[in-house]
């Protein structure tokens, strides 16, 4: 069924090393490899909610506030780039960013070795990686506890899978809705996002509250203002606030607001609900190494 479509379901086992997607479960709760010792990946990916922050903007070391929202790590090993201008291509190379960032957790990789050297994660590393513990390994296991981070079985996947029962009325019309009403020329593929860059504002400006430039900060190419990573709609109901620069409180203002400046057009609030049902079918199951986490 879902081979007609530009979506397709998340699979329902994700592929990862178990030993060392623990270890780095563990390393992903560890506030001390920051700088200060006070901010861990949790701190802004909260693991007990939506894979990111409730906040507008996180705080990272110093209480240094980060320029642009937390997206979700949930399914995030299933995007083609990270961050939203796209700076890095990989697990690996995003988490080594992060670690680097002054306003995320301001150390190196270096740094973070030397601390993990004398404490009893060397032990862990030498029992499961063969040269032990290295800065290569330890991005691994970080990369390999986020590849762990998928949210199957949505009731969404399931309508794809051939379970017509799957939505409702209200849902299929807003899945309906988001087609034709053009959502899914972007929002498309198995992460609904996260697989190609668009410019945000491309009929009505959108009025950001920080100077933030997009991709035109990588490329240098003067179109790319402006540009970001499409972000994925998966568990969407669980991350406001929305947007970039986190400006959109609601997912209701979400839709409405993407409608005017990506389309130029206004949406009556019976279609806005109808896509909202849609939306908050994309929520999946709790991955399953984050069963039984409070």
């Amino acid at each position: 069924m879902y081979a007609q479509t530009p979506i397709t379901p998340i699979p329902e086992n994700a592929i990862y090393s178990s030993l060392k997607a623990e270890l780095g479960k563990k390393l992903f709760l560890e506030a001390s490899l920051s700088k200060d010792g006070t901010v861990s990946c949790s701190s802004c990916h909260s693991l007990s909610t939506s894979g990111a922050d409730s906040k507008k903007y996180s705080v990272g070391v110093d209480g240094k506030e980060i320029s642009l929202n937390t997206p979700t790590v949930l399914n995030a090993a299933l995007n083609f780039s990270y961050f939203f201008n796209g700076k890095a291509k990989t697990l690996k190379e995003q988490i080594a960013l992060s670690i680097s960032n002054h306003n995320e957790m301001d150390t190196t990789l270096d740094e973070v070795i030397t601390k993990l050297e004398k404490s009893a994660y060397k032990t862990e590393f030498d029992a499961i990686y063969s040269d032990g513990l290295t800065q290569e390994n330890f991005v691994d296991a970080l990369s390999e506890f986020e590849k762990a981070l998928i949210t199957p079985n949505s009731k969404f996947d399931r309508y794809l899978r051939g379970d017509s029962s799957a939505l409702n009325k209200q849902e299929r019309l807003g899945y309906e809705k988001f087609q034709s009403m053009g959502c899914i020329n972007c929002h498309n593929g198995v992460n609904l996002g996260g697989n190609m860059y668009q410019k945000m504002g491309i009929f009505i400006p959108y009025k950001q509250d920080k100077v933030l430039n997009g991709r035109v900060d990588i490329t240098e190419r003067d179109r790319d203002k402006f540009v970001y990573k499409v972000p994925t709609l998966r568990n969407i109901e669980l991350t406001a606030p929305y947007m970039h620069d986190g400006q959109v409180k609601t997912l209701k203002e979400a839709i409405k607001s993407m409608r005017e400046h990506q389309f130029g057009v206004t949406s009556n609030s019976k279609s806005i609900a109808q896509i909202e049902a849609f939306l908050k079918t994309l929520t999946g199951e709790t991955p399953a190494i984050l069963k039984g986490m409070k």
